[in-house]
């Protein structure tokens, strides 16, 4: 059995925003020489999410729109008043830790013939929530 491990580092400039982390993880396995088998794509930050699905900006965009209606941001401590409990703690991604939950924590991807065995529209990307500063994604390759 042939394993890959590595970590993918990237700088997010924006509070939110969405990374295509697809060709670096189509580079990883190409890299593992794994010809069968699995990867593991996994964002290492509970405020981050990892996702596959259409990599069109009117997508994202609505992806945006709506989880921000569903939690929005709130730096605030009241829950009377729209406030987290969270924040509390002197954070201020309450809305960034609820977002993560919705979008899930990573993705499993078939390998076939050494490459990703996805859907014609299918695209790996990376969703930070609560951004400003360096992050990190694992991506793990595991066959033969």
């Amino acid at each position: 059995m042939k394993t890959l491990t590595k970590e993918l580092w990237m700088d997010v400039p924006k509070r939110r925003q969405i990374i295509s982390i697809h060709n670096d993880v189509e580079n990883l396995v190409a890299e593992s020489g794994v010809q069968d088998g699995m990867v593991l794509v996994n964002a290492m930050h509970i405020t981050a999410s990892v996702f596959i699905n259409d990599n069109e900006p009117g997508l994202h965009a609505d992806y945006d729109r709506w989880l921000e209606e569903l939690v929005p941001f709130d730096a605030g401590t009241d829950p009377a008043t729209g406030g987290y409990l969270h924040n509390r703690t002197g954070e201020d991604n309450a809305d960034a830790h609820h977002k993560r939950q919705i979008m899930g924590r990573e993705v499993v991807v078939a390998i076939t013939n050494g490459r990703l065995h996805l859907g014609p529209w299918e695209h790996i990307f990376y969703y930070e929530f609560d951004g400003r500063r360096r992050k990190r994604v694992l991506v793990k390759v595991i066959g033969e």
